[in-house]
């Protein structure tokens, strides 16, 4: 898929400008090194989720030293990990990490306007620096150094610093080059575009270019960043539709997006998910914990005034049940009828639970519900009574009040005071793990 003659651009109508976009190195086992008073860099570390299961250890993060010397990478499991008296296994505190988040942001306000500074992630952010990096340093570089220089002496924590003249590149510079440079630095210009991105033969390796998308380019032919960069934009957009327009602009680190009129799409759906404390065998504890997370996912799905008219479910076998079956779970969605009510709704959840589930031990389960509409009042069944279906309705709303005001746990269903349920233990969670005690 191959222009007849070299393409060429004119950079001179795209914007340039600068900008940082900065990943907090290896963030969650970093605060944990600094808190032991060992050095980010040099310490052997995991931060592992249930690091008591025998099975659910889920490792979040891993200090640069325990990737390099073990080879572990994030989300392995506890049963991957080496037996070795260097290893540090210790459990998340996801308070301490915001807690973090928050200072090292308030040091990036001290070289750009607040509103010119937006977190990514928890462990990323990206500054637009056009308009204060000369009040700090010669070049942006210099500026980006200063910038880790300081982070680094009043928390003792790196950050890696990818800069580019527009958002994408910069993302770039930091996947790609930052991240892997002693200095923890990486920086792409247009003009280094060629040099630096075009000999890339690795696609997955490039943001927002993931495995499929891959495989389709070198089905048509494209193998490389040049490749890419070099094919037909009218046979691209045919084949790809407006991703093509959008991979042709990444191959020549063009981007018109502007950060603060970034619009955050309206949400298709609703879900949540739980990795289990254990493998569940007993029916009627999954069933509880299916019914806990289902009542969640309608209570957010309610607060903005929708309706769900799909449910669906997967449940995911715990490793034992997964190596005997042969399959790691089982995924159903089906239609309903228009509701917000969470009894119907767990009502259509247990009922795909029970006509798959076989006996496995389950350590995985997700909720979600789709084809949302607008929940502007109450539709009556009319093969049910009007005047239970209304103060079953007005039962609800008064329950979502009493949360909203005094917590998830000021009214729970008595099911979840039984074994096996998740809902108390999961309320003091941050982000679906341990908050934690923040000491410094």
């Amino acid at each position: 898929m191959g222009c007849e003659e070299v393409m060429t651009m004119n950079y001179e109508q795209e914007p340039h400008g600068v900008y940082f976009m900065i990943d907090n190195k290896s963030f969650y086992a970093s605060v944990e090194s600094v808190a032991r008073g060992d050095d980010p860099l040099q310490s052997v570390m995991v931060v592992m989720s249930e690091a008591e299961n025998t099975n659910g250890g889920l490792i979040l993060a891993a200090s640069p030293r325990a990737k390099k010397i073990f080879g572990i990478s994030n989300v392995s499991r506890c049963r991957d990990l080496p037996h070795d008296t260097r290893l540090k296994v210790v459990p998340p505190r996801m308070n301490l990490y915001i807690k973090k988040n928050l200072a090292i942001n308030e040091i990036f306000t001290e070289f750009v306007a607040d509103e010119d500074c937006y977190p990514y992630s928890i462990d990323e952010s990206i500054l637009d620096m056009s308009k204060s990096w000369r009040l700090f340093g010669n070049t942006p570089l210099e500026v980006a150094r200063r910038m880790q220089k300081t982070v680094h002496d009043r928390l003792g924590l790196w950050t890696t610093i990818g800069i580019g003249e527009n958002p994408v590149q910069a993302k770039l510079a930091l996947d790609l080059f930052a991240k892997h440079d002693t200095d923890l630095m990486g920086e792409l210009t247009y003009q280094s575009f060629p040099e630096k991105i075009w000999p890339i033969t690795n696609l997955t390796s490039v943001w927002s270019i993931g495995h499929r998308t891959a495989a389709h380019l070198n089905r048509v032919g494209i193998h490389s960043m040049d490749d890419l960069a070099h094919s037909d934009p009218y046979e691209l957009k045919a084949e790809f539709g407006i991703i093509g327009t959008q991979l042709l602009a990444l191959a020549w680190g063009i981007d018109h997006s502007q950060l603060p009129n970034l619009i955050t799409p309206h949400d298709k759906s609703w879900g949540n998910s739980q990795v289990l404390p254990r493998d569940y065998m007993v029916q009627r504890e999954i069933e509880t914990v299916i019914k806990e997370i289902g009542n969640q996912v309608a209570s957010r799905m309610r607060h903005h005034h929708q309706q769900a008219g799909c449910v669906s479910l997967m449940i995911g076998f715990s490793y034992a049940s997964s190596s005997e079956d042969g399959r790691s779970g089982f995924a159903h969605s089906m239609r309903i009828d228009t509701t917000d009510n969470p009894d119907r709704i767990n009502q259509y959840l247990l009922y795909l639970f029970r006509k798959t589930w076989d006996g496995e031990g389950i350590r995985n389960i997700a909720v979600g519900l789709s084809h949302l509409s607008v929940s502007d009042g109450l539709q009556l069944n009319l093969f049910m009574d009007p005047h239970t279906q209304i103060k079953q309705n007005l039962m609800i709303r008064v329950l979502d009040k009493i949360h909203d005001q005094f917590g998830t746990t000021a009214l729970i269903p008595a099911s979840s005071l039984l074994h096996g349920a998740t809902m108390l233990e999961r309320s003091a969670l941050v982000g679906g793990h341990n908050g934690g005690n923040s000491f410094d």
